[in-house]
């Protein structure tokens, strides 16, 4: 299943000066994704960018991994909460960090409030992967249990927001946070400019607006892609109808992808993605058992969906210098999917 995306005639086109505005929320510009990778430079690792020969004639194109799953947390998500959370004043910053978060972001929320000096609260559905709450509660953060609903999610975090006046740091919903994301693209075509297309995960698009702006900034004739599962593609439905779709019920196995696109990354996506790509989870738990097999990588599902895509559609992507976003690795290594689907 693709969902073509067009730029609505009422979208500005081109890059757009920091601060810019579009229809009430503030969107970043690629001068702030700039700033983000000066400011997370003394604290984000540079990930690597690993290629596989074998996986190149699986695929019938030309991989390029960028490794997000060797990110600080083990996700791509550090890049983002480290640039929101040091972009805040310093009287902001001492009323404490809260935000919601199934894992990745939470954890990421908690180290760099650590760094920070700043006490952090995570608002946590029922149901959150093990692993991903351990990394929450070693990094410092307080757990505020919720059910495992965005709407409860959002509305946990609100509550203790008006309750403490901490600063809310949101998964995805955050100029900063899309800027510090769009780091991984910013990184990736420094090292590899000549990229043909480039595949990011979409769930909340955080990361795959942040990444299409950034790439198409620096390589305008590049494709840029999302990938999303089958089972929750409300990103799909968002763009098809010009408005976020926010009351679909997820059903997929990745975990990290199950928020819906906030106005703000709806936005992003309709100026600078070329496509989205529904992908089934069985085709996105055999991309990740291939990635453990041939590049002896821990990929979570949310992180191996790119590549699910690449697999997915192999005509579409033939003899194509590719780019693809493993954007994490955090795996309850108890509850392997390939076993429970087995």
């Amino acid at each position: 299943m693709t969902a073509a995306v067009t730029t609505p005639d009422s979208l500005p086109h081109g890059d757009a000066s920091p601060g810019s505005t579009l229809s009430g929320p503030m969107l970043p510009a690629f001068a702030d994704v700039l700033a983000a990778a000066a400011r997370i430079a003394p604290h984000a690792k540079r990930t690597p960018v690993l290629r596989s020969r074998s996986l190149d004639e699986l695929a019938g194109c030309e991989l390029h991994f960028k490794c997000e799953n060797l990110q600080r947390v083990g996700a791509f998500k550090f890049r983002g909460a480290c640039n929101a959370i040091f972009a805040l004043d310093a009287a902001t910053a001492a009323r404490g960090i809260l935000t919601q978060s199934s894992g990745n972001h939470g954890a990421a929320v908690a180290l760099a409030s650590r760094l920070r000096g700043v006490p952090a609260t995570v608002v946590v559905p029922e149901g959150a992967p093990a692993v991903k709450l351990a990394g929450i509660a070693g990094y410092g953060a307080r757990i505020v249990r919720c059910a495992p609903t965005m709407a409860a999610r959002e509305a946990a975090a609100e509550a203790l927001r008006a309750e403490s006046g901490a600063h809310l740091v949101h998964p995805f919903d955050d100029a900063d946070v899309i800027a510090g994301q769009g780091t991984v693209a910013l990184e990736l075509l420094r090292s590899e400019p000549a990229l043909d297309a480039l595949l990011a995960p979409v769930g909340g698009g955080g990361l795959l607006s942040g990444c299409s702006l950034a790439a198409k900034t620096l390589r305008p004739q590049i494709e840029v892609i999302g990938a999303e599962p089958a089972g929750a593609a409300d990103a799909i439905a968002s763009l098809r109808e010009g408005h976020c779709i926010t009351d679909m019920t997820a059903r997929t196995v990745c975990d990290g992808l199950r928020g819906h696109l906030a106005p703000r990354t709806l936005a992003l996506l309709q100026r600078h993605v070329d496509e989205l790509l529904a992908i089934d989870d069985a085709a996105t738990v055999a991309a990740m058992r291939l990635l453990f097999e041939r590049l002896k990588l821990v990929v979570e599902p949310s992180g191996a969906i790119a590549f699910a895509a690449v697999l997915q559609h192999r005509e579409r992507f033939a003899g194509r210098r590719v780019g693809i976003v493993l954007s994490g690795g955090n795996v309850d290594l108890d509850a392997l999917p390939w076993q429970a689907m087995a």
